[in-house]
């Protein structure tokens, strides 16, 4: 379906960005990866997803913090595919803290690559969307986009803000074939959750099966984790022609989490 388009995906050597680039992949998207640690493994995932199609796969290391970075990333893909059909921002950051013991610099660090940096690859991928008059904007929100947790003032700020810059994109494109939505998932199995399962059952000293139930009987009605590979299922609905007129929503999925 998508034979012959470019997917950047921020964030992608590990968790949902990896999953939403493997299912972009296979629908035949060439596919410009970023994120820290080890790209290789990510690298060849998303090849054998995109085998059939004879995709291509890109890298690039750009810090999502810093805005001179991201715009080499974008002249890297726009030099070597042409240019960015397919925006997936979903780089992203945690720090739990309460607001007066929050640290100022973790509050900038998460408004920098949470928000700041879908500003920075939005307004770069528009002008070449809007000539071509086709494009997917899909910003990897989070539940968070739509309600608060304690203790998670910036990334809950952040996250609220990219449902926000979603709208707007939505609506200044709106007459035109480039569309932009978010997803906003509840408990995803990543490494960045693992670390508050982890740190939940050294805490109380339990097991991390029981970690893992009372996280999500927090708030999580369904008890079960959404996965990465439905996230990406989610992203290509959107590229489909399914979604042509899907415009600036915030799609949970939270297994009911927003539904309470």
């Amino acid at each position: 379906m998508l034979k012959g388009k470019t997917a950047l995906v921020t964030g992608s050597t590990s968790g949902i960005g990896l999953g939403i680039a493997t299912a972009l992949a296979r629908q035949g998207a060439h596919i410009v990866l970023n994120g820290f640690g080890d790209v290789e493994a990510p690298r060849a995932q998303v090849l054998e997803a995109g085998k059939a199609a004879g995709i291509k796969v890109g890298y690039h290391g750009a810090d999502m913090s810093k805005a001179s970075e991201i715009e080499d990333m974008m002249k890297y893909a726009a030099a070597e595919f042409g240019r960015v059909d397919i925006l997936v921002n979903n780089a992203g950051i945690q720090h739990v803290a309460k607001m007066e013991e929050f640290p100022v610099e973790k509050w900038d660090a998460i408004i920098a690559i949470n928000l700041s940096s879908a500003f920075h690859t939005t307004r770069l991928a528009l002008p070449a969307m809007q000539q071509a008059n086709w494009g997917r904007i899909i910003n990897v929100a989070s539940v968070h986009g739509l309600v608060g947790s304690a203790q998670k003032s910036a990334y809950v700020a952040a996250k609220h803000g990219i449902v926000g810059l979603t709208k707007v994109t939505a609506l200044e494109n709106a007459s035109t074939g480039v569309t932009c939505n978010a997803i906003c998932p509840g408990w995803v199995l990543t490494p960045l959750v693992q670390k508050q399962v982890d740190a939940k059952a050294a805490a109380q000293g339990i097991s991390n099966d029981e970690a893992t139930k009372q996280l999500l009987g927090e708030k999580e009605p369904s008890m079960q984790f959404t996965t990465p590979e439905e996230l990406g299922e989610l992203a290509v609905f959107f590229c489909s022609p399914a979604g042509n007129n899907v415009r600036g929503v915030a799609w949970n999925m939270d297994g009911g989490w927003a539904a309470q």
